[in-house]
């Protein structure tokens, strides 16, 4: 016999299988260097908050080897960083099948490979999908907007300095050391979350990074519009 809910937890229930938007985002993932167990935790939270959506905030791929940083000499060669990130991204791809939806914003990092090519002046119809090459079907975007809330992956500044601004609800990663959510008011109520990363800042792949503060392993849930909030990684 299923028991009967009542009070708060009928509350609860109520909420959590409302028909509406339950967005997982997840952080720069810099793929092959990942934190271990970063899209174990992010399985996690989205089943743990009923999840429906997912949007990744961008940087899938680090790039290191074709970086305008100075590439280490100890990694191991761009095919090989290539394949090890493409076998990291078949599992970010396979970890979700009951999402309505998958977004990707499309990060500086993620965009390393168009850039080479257009300085070196090669027309852009020799440049591959990022589906094609990393065996994904997701949607890949510069920016995208639900229920009032844009997503962008943030090279200009902060979320809530893009939030004033724009005076519209935003969602950003980028910027690995901010975890934060923050609501504004102006002729309207906005809000403002800086995702966190998922990025091991210890691997050798990161090196160019050891200058920077502690990262800040964390994911965030954005409900209709209306509820934002950021889960932060156990460490």
């Amino acid at each position: 016999m299923r028991p009967r809910l009542s009070g708060n937890i009928l509350k609860a229930y109520k909420r959590l299988t409302k028909a509406e938007r339950r967005i997982l985002v997840i952080g720069d993932v810099h793929a092959p260097y990942t934190k271990k167990g970063y899209l174990e935790f992010c399985q996690k939270v989205y089943a743990e908050n009923n999840c429906n959506q997912v949007i990744y905030i961008g940087d899938i791929c680090d790039h290191q080897y074709s970086s305008f940083h100075d590439s280490n000499p100890d990694l191991a060669g761009g095919k090989d960083e290539l394949e090890y990130a493409i076998a990291e991204v078949h599992k970010w791809r396979d970890a979700f099948p009951s999402a309505k939806s998958t977004d990707v914003i499309i990060g500086n990092h993620d965009r390393i490979i168009s850039r080479k090519l257009f300085k070196a002046g090669v027309p852009s119809q020799w440049l591959k999908s990022y589906n094609e090459v990393l065996g994904t079907n997701w949607n890949w975007t510069e920016r995208i907007v639900y229920d009032e809330v844009q997503y962008i992956h943030g090279e200009g500044g902060t979320a809530s300095t893009k939030a004033k601004n724009d005076m519209m609800s935003t969602v950003q990663g980028h910027i690995h050391t901010q975890c934060y959510v923050q609501w504004f008011s102006g002729q309207k109520r906005v809000m403002a979350m800086q995702v966190g990363s998922g990025v091991d800042r210890d691997n050798i792949g990161m090196s160019y990074a050891k200058a920077y503060k502690f990262q800040q392993l964390a994911c965030g849930i954005v409900i209709g519009g209306h509820t934002a909030y950021n889960v932060m990684m156990p460490i």
